[in-house]
């Protein structure tokens, strides 16, 4: 038996596959001609909640049997509907299969000695509370009542059409079931409205929400699977996944109305950004402890999983929060807020605040996914090397600044103190542990190009100083403390990164040491220029010079020692004993004795070394001669030794050069001895 061609005007199903696979060519051509009953329009707004709980009640009465003949135009929007009209033709109600439900109803109901009519009007639903129709109790959110008189109606329209009620009448079931179609959707509506209202300034009504999670329940176990024959009344309604719809939904609007106020200020700085997701964490923070501590309570009765189905939700929402962020994050400083907030707050173990309460992510996708994650520290760590650049230009500004103000160099714990090396130690410092903070593929990355810029500053801070009219013995002995101490703790503290650095800093001190020996030998080279005069018979010159070394001295007991000159070798020791006992020797028989020890400790000593020390020791032309002679004697002696290996590979002397005024010196001595050799007589010396 063809169906009515009322059918024409019912909606499309949800599903356009079904649509495709169950609708017939023939059932279109039936469709468009026939004319019996005109077809009513759809509509493209949803109807206000007023005219839907009106529908609810036409609904629910023609359901009953009390208004049949009541127009069905707003009813005929039932999906769920269609989908059952549009089984092949040839099945039709008289084909039922053998197999369709009895009329037999759920435990319990009856059909209160009604028997149904040939024209498929119902009679009046047992158990109807005061009256109430299905949409009423909807309306009060008496969702488990309103649901079992659905299903009274379900199995009583299931019996019916099985007996062959509705043969003469077959519009009568699809009106009928329509209806009961409409008012499973309105019952669904409320599921979603309920979810919708579960975390707003109402509060949290345990009560609505416990019903909800029966009925959800109750639904399942009625329809547990869809039915061999197809008929739709019996197919699942799968509200189960429609709550966890109506949850994600809540979780994107709670989420998106986080922040909303602070949207526009995000894009205009870091300041910005971080109040918005201030906001949003706070947000979900209260929502989620909301959850855990109410809504999971009284879902768990039913044992509907409340707490993973919201989690899942708000991260998946938070996901896409960032997501969107992300994309319109600028700067150094908005890359790292998004980094941070992301590894940081929402990663923390105490998001939730409160030690029993944790947000365990380990089920979950990343909240970022990785190329996001990875283009984000790309372009953080591409602003990171231009601000660190700019932070040492910054330093540098500052270090000129006190130069040009000649501000002496302060004196802490002893030492020469530049504040050169805590802000670089800090700059340093900040950065790393803030990108350690986010991965320690972000610190390795901070690290190196913290290394690379303190390689190209370094350069730079050395020749704008030497440049400068700072120069004097203690901004060069700040300097120097300064690059040793870098060398040293930034080795210690980053091991395997700033080895690279260890030559460019101790090339620095070479030259900073270079020029503050050059200051003293311009200081001291006119003294010793005297001693080449017969003035220092008769005046005490070394008397200026000693206090030109002894105050050079003093600005070296605030110069922090070398740890490259730290050896333990005992033998090094003796170099000054010795020169000091030839230089200080009363007897100058002597002399010669401590000239042997002086050359057999240390055979790398050379001639011109022996006639410098004998040069500033002022003996007599005829004594300094015998000396040089017994040097001489004791030196190829020496060389011997060392050729033979006996001298242990000591070296000293070799690296000492003899400065100019002393070789004068020495050429005269030499050319006196040579003179008074050939008076007598003798060969060269």
């Amino acid at each position: 038996m063809s169906l009515s061609p009322t059918v024409t005007s019912w909606p499309e199903p949800h599903s356009p596959e079904e649509s495709d696979k169950l609708q017939t060519p023939e059932q279109d051509t039936q469709q468009a001609s026939s004319g019996d009953v005109p077809s009513t329009h759809r509509e493209d707004t949803r109807p206000g909640l007023g005219t839907l709980r009106r529908a609810f009640s036409r609904a629910s009465r023609r359901a009953l049997g009390q208004a049949p003949g009541e127009d069905t135009g707003l009813l005929r929007r039932s999906s769920h509907f269609l989908r059952s009209l549009r089984r092949p033709r040839d099945d039709g109600p008289a084909a039922a299969p053998g197999g369709a439900r009895g009329p037999e109803g759920p435990s319990g109901v009856t059909d209160g000695g009604s028997r149904p009519s040939t024209t498929g009007v119902g009679p009046e639903e047992p158990g109807q509370e005061e009256g109430k129709s299905v949409a009423d109790l909807i309306t009060e959110r008496q969702l488990l009542a309103a649901f079992e008189q659905l299903r009274q109606l379900e199995t009583r329209l299931l019996a019916q059409k099985a007996s062959g009620t509705f043969e003469q009448d077959p519009t009568g079931f699809a009106r009928r079931a329509m209806d009961v179609c409409l008012l499973y959707d309105g019952l669904e509506a409320e599921i979603r409205a309920i979810v919708r209202e579960t975390l707003g300034p109402g509060g949290v009504d345990a009560a609505a929400l416990a019903e909800l999670a029966r009925v959800v329940r109750a639904e399942e176990e009625a329809h547990p699977v869809p039915p061999a024959d197809g008929d739709f009344l019996l197919t699942p309604r799968r509200w189960r996944r429609h709550w966890e719809d109506a949850v994600t939904r809540s979780a994107q609007e709670r989420v998106r109305q986080a922040g909303a106020g602070d949207a526009a200020g995000a894009a205009e700085g870091a300041s910005g950004l971080a109040r918005l997701l201030a906001e949003l964490g706070g947000s979900v923070r209260r929502d989620l402890r909301q959850v855990r501590l109410q809504v999971q309570p009284a879902y768990s009765a039913a044992g509907l999983p409340a707490w993973e189905a919201y989690l899942r939700a708000f991260h998946g929402a938070v996901a896409q929060r960032l997501q969107e962020l992300a994309r319109d994050a600028r700067g150094c400083e908005q890359l790292y807020v998004l980094l941070d907030w992301t590894a940081n707050v929402y990663g923390s173990p105490d998001f939730l605040g409160a030690p029993d309460l944790t947000l365990s992510t380990e089920p979950l996708p990343p909240l970022l996914t990785p190329s996001v994650w990875a283009r984000l520290e790309s372009d953080y760590t591409s602003f990171l090397e231009t601000k660190i650049t700019s932070c040492f230009d910054s330093i540098l500004q500052l270090e000129q600044s006190r130069w040009v103000a000649a501000e002496a160099p302060d004196v802490l714990q002893g030492l020469y103190h530049t504040p050169l090396s805590i802000d670089i130690h800090m700059l340093v410092a900040e950065h790393v542990k803030a990108a350690g903070a986010i991965s320690a593929e972000l610190e390795a990355t901070t690290l190196r190009i913290c290394a690379r810029a303190l390689g190209l500053f370094l350069p730079r801070f050395e020749k704008a100083f030497l440049q400068s009219e700072a120069v004097s013995e203690p901004h060069l002995g700040a300097s120097i403390n300064a690059c040793e101490e870098l060398r040293t703790s930034l080795l210690a503290r980053f091991p395997g990164t700033f080895e690279e650095l260890e030559k460019p800093l101790v090339a620095a001190v070479c030259v900073f040491q270079k020029r503050l020996l050059q200051g003293l030998q311009y200081d001291v080279q006119p003294l010793f220029r005297v001693l080449c005069t017969k003035a220092w018979l008769t005046h005490d010159v070394l008397q200026p010079l000693m206090d030109k070394v002894v105050a050079f001295a003093h600005h070296l007991e605030h110069v922090a020692p070398l740890r490259a000159q730290g050896s333990e070798a005992t033998w090094l020791g003796q170099a000054i004993p010795c020169v000091a006992d030839i230089l200080g020797e009363t007897y100058k028989d002597d002399i010669g004795r401590h000239l042997e020890t002086l050359i057999g400790s240390y055979p790398d000593i050379r001639r011109d070394h022996v006639l410098a020390i004998l040069a500033l020791r002022r003996l007599g032309r005829r004594r300094n001669q015998r000396l040089l002679q017994h040097a001489q004697s004791l030196l190829r002696a020496a060389a011997k030794a060392e050729g033979s290996g006996a001298a242990g590979g000591r070296v000293l002397f070799e690296e000492i050069q003899v400065p100019t005024s002393v070789d004068l010196l020495i050429t005269c001595i030499k050319c006196s001895g040579s003179r008074r050799g050939r008076a007598s007589g003798g060969g060269p010396h």
